[in-house]
Order: structure tokens, then sequence, then C-alpha cells
């Protein structure tokens, strides 16, 4: 379909960049348009912003940045490029890695300095793997928390967390709030920090559907959302994009669906595709993803793979081979909700590490480092699926160990398990030959696998697998544990196990483009207009996650780029 980019008829609206998509990849694009005065407009398919990232950590990876560098804490970018070198593998052919590191801190000082999207280094939190350049500080950053009440009644345009990561049924709490609200009654101190907590709760709820003291991936999403609503960005919300319309070789307009409405709408810089990814899209899972195709998905509902449908449809490519397992991954446990409904839980680092823990296969047997990360935890339950069923895996600890530190959705300090049991959260049993014969694996084989570990947390070294052994390990375990503070024996009933499965949080096989988020088509010539960004980019990471925020930290860094090109400015 063509259309005269330079006349004002049969065009039912116009603007100069239009962006699929309001998670933080889209909304950063159309928000550093606005600031580099070119007019945007967000077509969002959902009733929300924020997509997955609304539910997420919020951590992004940002070599280099400036604030982690005020703060003391030492990094280069020269240092992230030999990290991500050894880790990836292979040059950086299409430039898009050296410009994610040259822009990042960029992006970081850019947002700072002209929004409300600010963030504050983590200090300490390692890169995912040791090896050369990797770093133990410096590069993950958190964003600030943001008081929901700024934005009025468009609050609750903001995607909510998964109830599982909301206490009280929707108040949110981060991870510095866990230990006083934990250990609440241990302090004065933690008493004051938890009832100021509640009582903001308490009052917020007077007016709101949660708690709007927002952390995390929602204060993040938040932020940005308010800022593009300083700037009076607007965002037309249950909105497709059903065509898109092309004139000598350019994108220049599309036709959309918004509220049962059919919409003509100009765009005279492009189209940005930042649709979050193909996470609930049966087709380019099996497609992308290996074999068995997880069941599960920790991505939002409405991440069904539109974007790069559209550009696949419009001259776009996909490479797969590149991408190694089409995802990021994370273990999940399947929980299940006062409404009935189910939700899966993501194990990121509040139990993996923790001493007094190992995963075990069908078999009984231990196939992973169970503390490294949840990418590369999935990536060892693959592995061992090969020739062992392993989907799903199995947590094993004891009740002790959950009352001390959690498991999954059940909350540090909880001593009556019998609820999570009666609902097949987790499962119990005196010994753990009565524990195996529950979980239909060979009881010789568990209890010898855990006699094996036992020796060695009592040594203090994991022979087998290495647990304890790296940074990372470490940061998450309880360094009160001596002398490994990720091994301790498991020993003394009742036994408990946790069933757990594969699931994404996130998808990496996208559009290929060029380091201005430029679609690009089977010879590698730009489509004029078109770019993609967030999880419908092709991920610069190849398959690997090399720390915390891999996702969101090209996703922002991508988008300012596209839309600073869109505006004809130099980067």
């Amino acid at each position: 379909m063509n259309a005269n980019a330079n006349t004002t008829s049969g065009w039912d609206q116009q603007v100069d960049l239009l962006v699929m998509g309001a998670g933080p990849a889209g909304m950063t694009t159309a928000l550093v348009a606005a600031l580099e005065g070119i007019k945007p407009l967000i077509l969002e398919k959902s009733a929300w912003v924020g997509g997955t990232a609304a539910t997420s950590a919020g951590t992004v990876w940002i070599p280099g940045n400036r604030q982690s560098l005020e703060a003391g804490y030492t990094d280069s970018a020269d240092a992230a490029a030999r990290y991500m070198d050894a880790l990836i593998g292979g040059p950086d052919v299409d430039g898009r890695r050296t410009a994610y590191l040259a822009t990042g801190p960029k992006v970081v000082d850019y947002l700072r300095e002209k929004t409300d999207v600010h963030f504050v280094p983590c200090g300490k939190h390692p890169d995912y793997r040791d090896m050369d350049g990797a770093a133990i500080t410096g590069r993950a950053l958190a964003p600030a928390m943001f008081d929901g009440r700024l934005l009025g009644k468009d609050f609750e345009r903001v995607r909510p967390p998964i109830p599982e990561f909301m206490v009280l049924g929707g108040m949110m709490a981060g991870k510095s709030d866990l230990a006083p609200l934990i250990h609440r009654f241990q302090s004065m101190s933690n008493f004051i920090y938890s009832g100021k907590l509640f009582l903001r709760y308490v009052v917020d709820r007077l007016r709101y559907s949660r708690g709007t003291r927002v952390v995390m991936g929602n204060a993040l999403v938040s932020r940005l959302f308010y800022s593009l609503r300083k700037k009076n960005v607007p965002v037309m919300f249950e909105t497709t994009v059903q065509e898109v319309i092309w004139d000598a070789g350019r994108v220049v307009g599309v036709v959309a669906q918004s509220q049962g409405k059919r919409l003509r709408i100009q765009t005279r810089r492009g189209l940005v595709i930042a649709t979050g990814g193909y996470g609930h899209n049966t087709k380019l899972r099996q497609m992308f993803m290996p074999t068995p195709t997880p069941p599960l998905s920790v991505a939002c509902q409405s991440n069904t793979g539109d974007g790069i449908e559209l550009g696949l449809a419009h001259g776009g490519v996909v490479a797969p081979e590149t991408q190694g397992p089409g995802a990021f991954w994370t273990p999940v446990s399947v929980t299940k909700r006062p409404d009935g409904s189910r939700g899966v839980y993501p194990h990121l680092s509040l139990d993996r590490a923790k001493p007094g823990l190992i995963a075990v296969n069908s078999a009984g047997k231990r196939f992973v480092n169970e503390a490294n990360s949840y990418h590369d935890f999935v990536e060892g339950m693959y592995a061992s699926h090969k020739t062992v069923p392993t989907m799903p895996a199995y947590l094993i600890c004891e009740a002790n160990f959950v009352k001390q530190y959690g498991l999954g959705n059940v909350y540090p300090g909880t001593t009556n398990l019998k609820r999570f049991e009666a609902d097949g959260y987790l499962l119990t049993a005196a010994t753990l030959e009565a524990l195996a014969l529950k979980l239909k694996i060979p009881s010789e084989n568990l209890t010898a696998t855990v006699s094996r570990y036992n020796a060695m947390a009592v040594q203090g070294k994991d022979l087998d697998f290495g647990k304890g052994d790296s940074e990372l390990n470490r940061f998450n375990g309880d360094t009160t544990q001596m002398p490994n503070p990720c091994l301790r024996p498991i020993a003394h009933g009742p036994f408990v196990a946790m069933e757990v499965w594969p699931a994404e949080i996130g998808t990496s096989t996208g559009l290929m483009t060029n380091a201005d988020a430029q679609v690009l088509d089977s010879q590698g010539q730009v489509r004029d207009g078109l770019y993609a960004v967030g999880n419908d980019m092709a991920s610069i990471m190849m398959g690997t996650y090399p720390g915390p925020g891999t996702t969101l930290g090209p996703g922002l860094t991508f988008g300012y780029r596209a839309a600073m090109h869109a505006a004809g400015k130099t980067v």
C-alpha cells in the first residue's frame, strides 16, 4: 500500500515517530524522541505500560556508568569488552556490542539530566561468570524507588508486579526491605521500618488498587511513564498495527486498530518495533527455543511476537543460529493463587545459592551448580535432560532451610508447610527415602547424592559442581556459613522438595539490526524507516547472560540510539 508522505490527506493522525509497545525500550525511544524535538506516539496492545519489565527486578547492566564510578566503584568499558568477548566469543562483526558499551553510560546520564528516570548503583553485584574482564562491582544499576501517587489516576495504567512478588496482596518490597520485614520483631529499628511500610500501604489502599511505593522493574516503568506524561507523549492503549504503509521504499505510516476504530497514522521518521518478543507465540517458541519447548513463561501475556512477525513480513530477518537457546532462562515453580489461577515464581537469587539446598533430576542425582545464575541453571537442566529426564527438576532441602531462607513463594520464617503441601506447591517427608518415594525417584540414588553432598559440605568444597567457588555464588549465599557460604549438610528432617521447570524471562531471537537499531534485510541492507528495539531486536548477547539486567540495559541503550537516529542526531 502506498501513500504520499508529503500530504496530510488520508491520514487520521500525523506524527514523527511511531513506537509499537510501551515497555522500557519503547518508552525510552519515545521519550528521547520527544526530548530531541520530534513528535512521537506510542501504540500499546494492552491496557498497561511496562510489559514484562514491570514484573522484573528492574536492574540494568551498564558497564562504565558514571553513577557507580562516583560512588567509588571501579569499572571500564574496556574490561567489559574483554568480558563479553570471552563470554560470547568471536568478533563484534556488526558493531552493536561496541555501540552498546560506548552508549550505555551516556543513556543513563542523559536520562538522569533530562528526565525522572534515575538509577542508583547496586554496589557489589558480580557479573554472572568468572572470566577475563568480569567485575564484582560497578556495572549493575537499580531504578530509584518511585512514588506512584505522582501519576495520579495514571498509576492504574502501570502493569502491576506478579502477585508472588507482593506482600499482603499489593505491597511491593525491594531486596533491602526483606530483612527488616522478616525480622521486624527482632529490633526496634526493624519494627519501626516495617510499621512505616505497612502504614503507607494501608493508606494507599484507600485510593489505589495496590501500594504506590514502587521498586524494582515497576519503579523503572513508572519513572518512564511519568517522564512521558510530563513531556505530553501520548500512549494509545489497546491498539494494534494491522498494516504497514510504504512509499518509495520507506515506511510512511500504519493502519491501526484502536478500541474498535480503524486509523491511518502517518509517521514521518519511521516505525519502531518494541513489542517485547515472542514469549506467548507458540509457533515462534517451537521454532526458536530448544526441545522440549518450555511450557511456562514469565513474560506478560501480551508478548505474542507481533513485532517480530511484522518485521519478517516486511523484509526483516532473524538468525536463530546466532542466538543460542532463543531466550534468557530462569527456573520457576508453579504456584496456585487464591483465585484458583496458576502463577509462576522465578527462582532468581533468594534460595538456590543458600547453604543446604541441592537440585536433582529424575534419577535423584545433582546435575548443576545450584548457585549459578538462573540462566545457567536452566542451561544445566537442558544439558542433563539429554540423558536423564530433568524437566521438572527438584529442589531438595530441610524444613529448617525453608524457615531460615524461604523457598520460592514460601517466605522465610514459615514453619507450617501444610498449606503449601496441600495445594501441591511442595512435598515434605520425615526421611529422604520417603521423600524419594513421593517424587517417584530412586531412593538409593537420592540418599547417596545427599550423603556425598553432605561430606563435601563439611569440607566446604563442592568437588562435583563448584557451588560456592564463584563471586556470584558467594554473593547470593550466606556469609555466616563457614567455610563455604553456599554449602551446609542436609541432615535433619523433615525434608522438603519443590518442583521447578524452565521458563524464559525474555526472548533473545529477534530481528537483525545495525547499531542504530535499523532493521536489516537478508542482504544486510536497511529497511528504511523500520527499527527494532528491546526483545524484538536480535540480542547482542547471542544467547549468553553476562550479568543482572542483560535485557534492560540494551533495551534502553538501543531505544536511545533509534530515537537519536530518527531525529537526525549524532550519538
